[in-house]
């Protein structure tokens, strides 16, 4: 099939790459000329997208990147894998708004479009058909289908492929489904159909506000617990060999990414608008995470001052600043934060992480170093916010001369956990 998947970032180029090496014609759209002109040149800038199969498929003409709208004409299947942030705790779906437009001017009858960004119970139905409709004067369910599937990508992981997760897959009537699931089958080792586009919707926000609430869960349990003499770590040990009934989350700087910030509160707005009620598990939730970075922070100042050291003036050096292990993305990264706060204390703060492109490191306003033996003896206080795989933990406890561990990989008598 002639297959456009509209967006080449974190979601759009894992599926556009894998969709072409299963024999579909791929045209990978995106407005970003700069990422278009790197995708084109085999230049992969996603880490489960190595640039080799990029280049591979580019190759055998099974796969092209571009800008240009009239390229989408006479699509068989569309993926509408666009970003879905929040403005203001408000969902902005200009994206979807205007990605609708653009497909729906080339839309034909039989043509399938798939949204898979994530949004609220009920976008594709109330606001993505309507305007795919208006654009190409065609009925949806009727002249063409359509359907949502979320999206379920983890940068990094090593357990669950990208084609080896299952995936959900659901259309506005029979006829969508079938086409949808027939597509995606292809892709995927396992689909899991629903009975309609808001069921997706909702399992996808299900995912994730159940990670978000019981990571708060442990967050909040960890700021509690050190006061009250106990190690939260093993606590958390302790609790995980039971067999049934405990599901392990462990406590960190906070959260990031496109999804945990972010998806929770799609529905926390959806629920308060619709129904006119809170949904404060989600409230809650996010007020937790959004102040673990003041707790780092108060922690390393209390390490400090235990050491007969202000923060004014002390060198701190972060260990890790991305978002989730091994990864090589800053998006919504609490290190950001803590990074903010303690340069606002007058610290000379300092970050190192080997995974982030040297171009994006500017984004965290603070000098890049590399860990080395000499600039973490050199720091007053080493915050480790991620674990990567390349940093030397050995060579941490013995050269720093305090640490505060936020992921517990660390021990000596110079390293405080979270």
């Amino acid at each position: 099939m002639q297959v456009v998947v509209a967006g080449q970032g974190y979601v759009g180029l894992p599926l556009a790459v894998r969709a072409a090496e299963v024999g579909h014609r791929v045209i990978g759209y995106d407005v970003d000329a700069h990422r278009v002109q790197q995708l084109a040149a085999g230049q992969s800038f996603v880490e489960d997208v190595s640039s080799a199969r990029l280049r591979a498929v580019l190759e055998s003409g099974a796969y092209s990147a571009t800008t240009d709208d009239t390229a989408l004409a006479g699509f068989d299947i569309a993926a509408i894998t666009v970003p879905t942030p929040l403005r203001d705790d408000v969902p902005d779906l200009t994206y979807i708004e205007t990605c609708a437009l653009t497909l729906g001017a080339h839309l034909r009858p039989g043509g399938a479009v798939v949204l898979e960004s994530t949004t609220y119970p009920g976008c594709t139905e109330e606001l993505l058909l309507p305007i795919l409709e208006k654009a190409s004067g065609l009925r949806a369910g009727v002249d063409f289908l359509a359907g949502f599937s979320p999206e379920r990508i983890a940068p990094g992981n090593k357990r669950w492929s990208f084609d080896g997760t299952p995936k959900i897959v659901s259309g506005v009537d029979a006829k969508s489904l079938d086409e949808i699931k027939g597509f995606y089958d292809g892709i995927f080792q396992t689909t899991v159909p629903v009975s309609g586009p808001k069921v997706a919707e909702l399992a996808k926000l299900l995912e994730n506000t159940f990670r978000l609430v019981n990571i708060s869960l442990v967050n909040e349990l960890a700021t509690l617990a050190a006061p009250l003499g106990v190690n939260i770590w093993e606590a958390i040990d302790a609790a995980a060999t039971k067999p049934f009934g405990f599901t392990r989350f462990t406590p960190g700087p906070g959260v990031g990414g496109h999804c945990l910030p972010v998806d929770p509160l799609f529905l926390s707005w959806k629920v308060e608008q619709e129904l006119g009620v809170r949904f404060r598990f989600v409230g809650l939730a996010d007020d937790v995470n959004r102040h673990m970075p003041d707790y780092v922070v108060q922690r390393v100042v209390d390490g400090l001052r235990k050491r007969g050291l202000p923060v004014e003036g002390s060198r701190v050096l972060l260990l890790g600043l991305t978002y989730k292990y091994n990864a090589t993305d800053l998006r919504n990264s609490p290190s950001a934060r803590v990074a903010e706060l303690l340069t606002g204390l007058g610290a000379e703060v300092c970050g190192a992480d080997p995974n982030v492109p040297e171009s994006d490191i500017s984004k965290l306003n603070v000098p890049r170093v590399d860990a080395t033996p000499q600039e973490v003896a050199a720091a007053d206080a080493v915050v480790l916010l991620m674990d990567h795989t390349r940093f030397d933990l050995t060579m941490i406890e013995k050269n720093a001369p305090y640490v505060l561990d936020c992921r517990n990989r660390l021990s000596g008598t110079n390293v405080e956990t979270l």
